[in-house]
């Protein structure tokens, strides 16, 4: 019973992991999706057994009740992502003070929860890692082989969010350029590298604004300079971060791919050593067979002897017994 129960459990976590993740298409909604707080990380999951070294009967059930809660945090971070793109869409299509510092705030907070959420990941991974010397045989290899695709598929989420990150550095960077040219139309690539770089941007506005004939569209676009320079220091320190974390992830993938190579690798010499102890068996097989043809060879040929020696000695005898007589 319990192999069955566990035979299912596999089959529905396969399909869930052939399920892609479904961002919603409701571009307006940007709460947080529910996901369990970061002070609970890995609560239920210790006093379920592991953390602790729980029995053995339950284990593989509290460990793919792990997989999925996993899984389901990871389709909360994606979720998050999309929300994110959103955000940055609606950012640089604003065009007032107070638009722009809501669209602002939103981004601030659901970046924040995105990266308490991948750091919830990250630990929750590193438990299943650190107890897997607790499990044996055929389990071990299924708790290799599913914890190497719930960080897999970690890793493809934050290479998302790096993308989302570097195309809105793109795009506000482009913006920034465009706010420099209506102030200075002739301004030089140099000095606009120097407005998005520079902590300051006001020491480049300064003389642009005083001489400009336009000085309520040019404040607006001095504003708006300044709004993008912090979203693009944001954006690098996001970047920042998510290059750490990828790279972590990308150490434990490879370290898992070498022991599902091992695995695999010692998989193929048993199989070979089978292959080999079978053909061994066969040629024992042969060998008996042969030795006992060869046994029932010498068995009649001894009793063709014996039937020969015993047929002469009666010829002899019928010859000699006679010949006493007379």
């Amino acid at each position: 019973m319990a192999t069955d129960r566990l035979a299912a459990r596999r089959a529905e976590l396969a399909q869930q992991y052939q399920q892609p993740a479904s961002p919603p298409q409701d571009s307006a909604q940007y709460q947080m999706s529910s996901y369990p707080p970061q002070s609970n990380t890995n609560s239920t999951y210790e006093t379920n057994g592991y953390g602790n070294g729980g029995a053995g009967g339950s284990e593989m059930t509290q460990f793919y009740d792990e997989i999925t809660a996993i899984q389901d945090l990871i389709h909360s971070y994606r979720d998050n992502i999309t929300r994110i793109s959103n955000l940055h869409s609606r950012s640089l299509t604003v065009t007032d003070d107070e638009s722009l510092r809501q669209a602002t705030t939103e981004l601030d907070t659901i970046a924040s929860q995105t990266q308490n959420l991948s750091a919830q990941i990250k630990q929750r991974i590193q438990t299943l890692e650190a107890n897997r010397g607790k499990v044996q045989g055929r389990n071990k290899d299924a708790w290799i082989q599913q914890t190497n695709v719930v960080k897999t598929r970690f890793v493809a989420a934050i290479q998302e969010y790096q993308q989302a990150e570097q195309q809105y550095r793109q795009r506000s960077r482009q913006r920034v350029e465009r706010q420099v040219r209506i102030v200075k139309p002739d301004a030089t690539q140099q000095e606009i590298d120097s407005v998005v770089n520079n902590d300051q941007p006001a020491q480049v506005f300064s003389q642009a604004l005083m001489s400009s004939n336009r000085y309520g569209e040019s404040r607006l676009a001095y504003r708006e300079v300044q709004a993008r320079h912090d979203d693009i220091k944001k954006i690098e320190k996001t970047l920042t971060e998510l290059a750490q974390l990828f790279s972590d992830m990308s150490v434990m993938v490879a370290q898992q791919d070498e022991t599902i190579d091992a695995i695999e690798t010692h998989a193929a010499q048993a199989d070979t050593a089978m292959e080999q102890g079978l053909k061994e068996t066969d040629k024992a097989v042969d060998h008996a067979r042969a030795a006992r043809k060869k046994r029932w060879i010498c068995f009649w040929i001894s009793v063709a002897i014996l039937c020969v020696i015993a047929i002469i000695l009666a010829v002899v005898l019928t010859q000699v017994i006679p010949k006493n007589n007379k």
